[in-house]
Protein backbone atom coordinates (compact mmCIF):
# COMPACT_ATOMS: atom_id res chain seq x y z
CA UNK A 1 0.00 0.00 0.00
CA UNK A 2 3.00 2.38 0.55
CA UNK A 3 4.29 1.71 -3.01
CA UNK A 4 1.06 2.63 -4.40
CA UNK A 5 0.51 5.76 -2.14
CA UNK A 6 4.26 6.70 -3.03
CA UNK A 7 3.37 6.20 -6.84
CA UNK A 8 0.56 8.13 -7.06
CA UNK A 9 2.33 11.38 -5.41
CA UNK A 10 4.80 11.12 -7.57
CA UNK A 11 2.21 10.74 -10.31
CA UNK A 12 0.51 13.82 -9.46
CA UNK A 13 3.59 15.97 -8.96
CA UNK A 14 4.48 15.23 -12.20
CA UNK A 15 1.19 15.74 -13.95
CA UNK A 16 0.69 18.97 -12.04
CA UNK A 17 4.23 20.24 -13.47
CA UNK A 18 3.22 18.82 -16.68
CA UNK A 19 0.10 20.53 -17.05
CA UNK A 20 0.92 24.07 -15.62
CA UNK A 21 3.98 23.56 -18.26
CA UNK A 22 1.83 23.14 -21.13
CA UNK A 23 -0.67 26.07 -19.51
CA UNK A 24 2.06 28.82 -19.05
CA UNK A 25 3.71 27.42 -23.03
CA UNK A 26 0.07 28.43 -24.30
CA UNK A 27 -0.23 31.64 -22.91
CA UNK A 28 3.57 32.44 -24.33
CA UNK A 29 3.37 30.74 -27.27
CA UNK A 30 0.01 32.60 -27.77
CA UNK A 31 1.19 35.93 -26.88
CA UNK A 32 4.47 35.67 -29.07
CA UNK A 33 3.00 34.18 -32.39
CA UNK A 34 -0.35 35.49 -32.26
CA UNK A 35 0.37 38.84 -30.65
CA UNK A 36 3.35 39.61 -31.89
CA UNK A 37 4.78 37.84 -34.74
CA UNK A 38 1.58 37.40 -36.75
CA UNK A 39 1.13 41.11 -36.63
CA UNK A 40 4.22 42.27 -37.61
CA UNK A 41 5.27 39.35 -40.27
CA UNK A 42 4.01 40.04 -43.77
CA UNK A 43 4.84 36.68 -46.00
CA UNK A 44 6.20 37.36 -49.07
CA UNK A 45 6.80 41.82 -48.26
CA UNK A 46 10.25 42.45 -47.18
CA UNK A 47 9.41 46.17 -47.00
CA UNK A 48 6.11 46.05 -44.91
CA UNK A 49 7.67 43.21 -42.54
CA UNK A 50 10.93 44.98 -42.12
CA UNK A 51 8.88 48.25 -41.33
CA UNK A 52 6.32 47.21 -39.07
CA UNK A 53 9.25 44.88 -37.07
CA UNK A 54 10.99 48.51 -36.61
CA UNK A 55 7.99 50.15 -35.34
CA UNK A 56 7.39 46.99 -33.14
CA UNK A 57 10.88 45.69 -31.81
CA UNK A 58 10.59 46.25 -28.05
CA UNK A 59 7.62 43.92 -28.78
CA UNK A 60 9.11 41.96 -31.26
CA UNK A 61 12.33 41.38 -28.91
CA UNK A 62 10.10 40.14 -26.15
CA UNK A 63 8.50 37.57 -28.31
CA UNK A 64 11.81 36.09 -29.39
CA UNK A 65 12.20 36.04 -25.50
CA UNK A 66 9.19 34.22 -24.96
CA UNK A 67 9.55 31.76 -27.41
CA UNK A 68 12.72 30.81 -25.91
CA UNK A 69 11.03 30.54 -22.57
CA UNK A 70 8.35 28.03 -24.67
CA UNK A 71 11.40 25.79 -25.65
CA UNK A 72 12.97 25.56 -22.40
CA UNK A 73 9.51 24.72 -20.96
CA UNK A 74 9.29 22.03 -23.47
CA UNK A 75 12.22 19.85 -22.11
CA UNK A 76 10.77 20.66 -18.51
CA UNK A 77 7.52 19.06 -20.19
CA UNK A 78 9.07 16.32 -21.52
CA UNK A 79 10.62 15.02 -18.10
CA UNK A 80 7.31 15.34 -16.25
CA UNK A 81 5.50 13.76 -18.94
CA UNK A 82 7.93 11.38 -18.90
CA UNK A 83 7.97 10.31 -15.11
CA UNK A 84 3.98 10.42 -15.55
CA UNK A 85 4.11 7.63 -17.84
CA UNK A 86 6.99 5.73 -16.69
CA UNK A 87 5.07 2.96 -15.24
CA UNK A 88 2.74 2.38 -18.02
CA UNK A 89 5.88 1.60 -20.31
CA UNK A 90 9.38 3.03 -19.43
CA UNK A 91 10.85 2.26 -23.18
CA UNK A 92 8.22 4.49 -24.82
CA UNK A 93 7.77 7.09 -22.15
CA UNK A 94 11.18 7.26 -22.48
CA UNK A 95 11.86 8.19 -25.86
CA UNK A 96 8.55 10.58 -26.22
CA UNK A 97 10.12 12.51 -23.83
CA UNK A 98 13.37 12.29 -25.97
CA UNK A 99 11.86 13.29 -29.03
CA UNK A 100 10.22 16.64 -27.37
CA UNK A 101 13.96 17.51 -25.84
CA UNK A 102 15.10 17.22 -29.57
CA UNK A 103 12.00 18.92 -30.38
CA UNK A 104 12.72 21.61 -28.18
CA UNK A 105 16.33 22.06 -29.40
CA UNK A 106 15.74 22.43 -32.72
CA UNK A 107 12.57 25.31 -31.70
CA UNK A 108 15.27 26.72 -29.93
CA UNK A 109 17.29 27.18 -33.36
CA UNK A 110 14.60 28.28 -35.33
CA UNK A 111 13.77 31.08 -32.43
CA UNK A 112 17.82 32.18 -33.12
CA UNK A 113 16.83 33.32 -36.59
CA UNK A 114 14.43 35.34 -35.38
CA UNK A 115 17.13 37.07 -32.83
CA UNK A 116 19.39 37.49 -35.69
CA UNK A 117 16.60 39.26 -37.80
CA UNK A 118 16.50 41.73 -34.88
CA UNK A 119 20.01 42.43 -33.92
CA UNK A 120 19.96 43.19 -38.01
CA UNK A 121 17.38 45.65 -37.65
CA UNK A 122 19.32 46.99 -34.37
CA UNK A 123 22.68 47.29 -35.71
CA UNK A 124 21.65 49.02 -39.04
CA UNK A 125 23.35 51.60 -38.23
CA UNK A 126 23.94 53.74 -41.55
CA UNK A 127 20.84 51.60 -43.17
CA UNK A 128 17.32 53.03 -43.44
CA UNK A 129 14.49 50.75 -42.96
CA UNK A 130 13.95 50.93 -46.93
CA UNK A 131 17.01 49.34 -47.32
CA UNK A 132 16.48 46.32 -50.05
CA UNK A 133 19.31 44.37 -49.07
CA UNK A 134 18.58 44.04 -44.99
CA UNK A 135 14.62 44.15 -45.58
CA UNK A 136 15.71 40.31 -47.59
CA UNK A 137 18.07 39.31 -44.75
CA UNK A 138 15.51 39.99 -42.53
CA UNK A 139 13.09 38.18 -44.47
CA UNK A 140 15.69 35.59 -45.41
CA UNK A 141 15.89 34.67 -41.37
CA UNK A 142 12.32 34.80 -40.66
CA UNK A 143 11.93 32.16 -43.46
CA UNK A 144 15.04 29.95 -41.88
CA UNK A 145 12.74 30.17 -38.53
CA UNK A 146 9.49 28.73 -40.28
CA UNK A 147 11.64 25.85 -42.59
CA UNK A 148 13.56 25.33 -39.11
CA UNK A 149 10.45 24.77 -36.99
CA UNK A 150 8.57 23.13 -39.53
CA UNK A 151 11.35 20.50 -39.65
CA UNK A 152 11.20 20.18 -35.39
CA UNK A 153 7.39 19.67 -35.94
CA UNK A 154 8.05 16.16 -37.18
CA UNK A 155 9.72 15.47 -33.90
CA UNK A 156 6.46 16.70 -31.67
CA UNK A 157 4.39 15.01 -33.67
CA UNK A 158 5.87 11.77 -33.15
CA UNK A 159 5.78 12.45 -29.56
CA UNK A 160 2.43 13.00 -28.97
CA UNK A 161 1.71 9.88 -31.30
CA UNK A 162 3.67 8.28 -28.49
CA UNK A 163 1.63 10.28 -25.59
CA UNK A 164 -1.02 9.32 -27.42
CA UNK A 165 -0.40 5.58 -27.15
CA UNK A 166 1.12 5.56 -23.58
CA UNK A 167 -2.51 7.37 -22.70
CA UNK A 168 -4.45 5.01 -24.66
CA UNK A 169 -3.19 2.00 -22.79
CA UNK A 170 -2.56 3.28 -19.38
CA UNK A 171 -5.75 2.60 -17.98
CA UNK A 172 -5.69 5.42 -15.78
CA UNK A 173 -6.20 7.84 -18.50
CA UNK A 174 -9.49 8.11 -20.52
CA UNK A 175 -8.46 6.55 -23.96
CA UNK A 176 -10.89 9.43 -25.74
CA UNK A 177 -7.83 11.45 -24.91
CA UNK A 178 -4.99 9.11 -25.99
CA UNK A 179 -6.88 9.21 -29.42
CA UNK A 180 -7.25 12.89 -29.41
CA UNK A 181 -3.55 13.38 -28.59
CA UNK A 182 -2.45 11.12 -31.19
CA UNK A 183 -4.90 12.84 -34.17
CA UNK A 184 -3.17 15.99 -32.79
CA UNK A 185 0.35 14.41 -33.53
CA UNK A 186 -0.32 13.14 -36.51
CA UNK A 187 -1.78 16.50 -37.29
CA UNK A 188 1.79 17.89 -36.83
CA UNK A 189 3.68 14.72 -38.49
CA UNK A 190 1.93 15.75 -41.70
CA UNK A 191 2.06 19.26 -41.65
CA UNK A 192 6.31 18.96 -41.13
CA UNK A 193 6.00 16.21 -44.16
CA UNK A 194 4.25 18.51 -46.40
CA UNK A 195 6.88 21.30 -45.56
CA UNK A 196 9.80 19.17 -46.66
CA UNK A 197 8.13 17.92 -49.48
CA UNK A 198 7.53 21.26 -50.60
CA UNK A 199 3.76 20.28 -50.70
CA UNK A 200 0.99 22.84 -49.95
CA UNK A 201 -0.16 22.73 -46.30
CA UNK A 202 -3.94 22.70 -44.79
CA UNK A 203 -2.01 23.07 -41.80
CA UNK A 204 -3.77 20.09 -39.66
CA UNK A 205 -2.37 21.13 -36.69
CA UNK A 206 -4.62 24.22 -36.40
CA UNK A 207 -7.66 21.73 -36.31
CA UNK A 208 -5.92 18.55 -34.51
CA UNK A 209 -4.20 20.31 -31.67
CA UNK A 210 -7.51 20.20 -29.11
CA UNK A 211 -5.75 16.86 -28.07
CA UNK A 212 -3.03 19.20 -26.29
CA UNK A 213 -5.95 20.69 -24.82
CA UNK A 214 -7.91 18.26 -23.57
CA UNK A 215 -4.48 16.63 -21.96
CA UNK A 216 -3.46 19.73 -20.27
CA UNK A 217 -6.71 19.89 -18.17
CA UNK A 218 -6.94 16.26 -17.54
CA UNK A 219 -3.42 16.42 -15.98
CA UNK A 220 -4.49 19.31 -14.33
CA UNK A 221 -7.60 18.26 -12.61
CA UNK A 222 -5.78 14.51 -11.87
CA UNK A 223 -3.34 16.26 -9.47
CA UNK A 224 -6.27 18.56 -8.20
CA UNK A 225 -8.12 15.94 -6.80
CA UNK A 226 -7.20 13.64 -3.91
CA UNK A 227 -6.11 10.12 -4.54
CA UNK A 228 -9.43 7.24 -2.44
CA UNK A 229 -6.80 6.08 -0.64
CA UNK A 230 -6.29 9.23 1.10
CA UNK A 231 -9.85 10.18 1.51
CA UNK A 232 -10.49 6.55 3.14
CA UNK A 233 -7.62 7.37 5.22
CA UNK A 234 -9.05 10.43 6.52
CA UNK A 235 -12.26 9.30 6.70
CA UNK A 236 -10.92 6.79 8.71
CA UNK A 237 -9.13 8.88 11.41
CA UNK A 238 -12.31 11.17 11.42
CA UNK A 239 -14.64 8.02 12.59
CA UNK A 240 -12.40 7.01 14.77
CA UNK A 241 -11.83 10.63 16.14
CA UNK A 242 -16.02 10.57 16.49
CA UNK A 243 -15.96 7.09 17.72
CA UNK A 244 -13.20 6.72 20.58
CA UNK A 245 -14.96 9.47 23.36
CA UNK A 246 -18.31 7.79 22.44
CA UNK A 247 -16.71 4.59 23.31
CA UNK A 248 -14.93 5.99 26.81
CA UNK A 249 -18.23 7.95 27.54
CA UNK A 250 -20.15 4.82 27.36
CA UNK A 251 -17.72 2.55 29.23
CA UNK A 252 -17.93 4.97 32.44
CA UNK A 253 -21.35 5.43 32.50
CA UNK A 254 -21.20 1.19 32.96
CA UNK A 255 -18.57 1.13 35.45
CA UNK A 256 -21.00 3.97 37.33
CA UNK A 257 -23.78 1.18 37.22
Amino acid sequence: MRTITTGTASMRRSGLIAGLGLLLMAVLAGLATFGVLGRVITEGDASRTVGDIIDALGSFRLAILALFGVAALDVVVAWALGLFFDRVHHAMALLAAWCRVLYAVIFAVAVSHLLAAARLLGNRGSHGPTDRQLQLEVLAEIRQFDDIWSLGLGLFGIHLLLIGWLAFTSGFVPRIIGVLVAIAGAGYLIDSLGGLLYVPSFELASLTFIGEVVLMVWLLVFAARRPLNERTTSDDHHLAGVSGPTTIGSSDQESRS
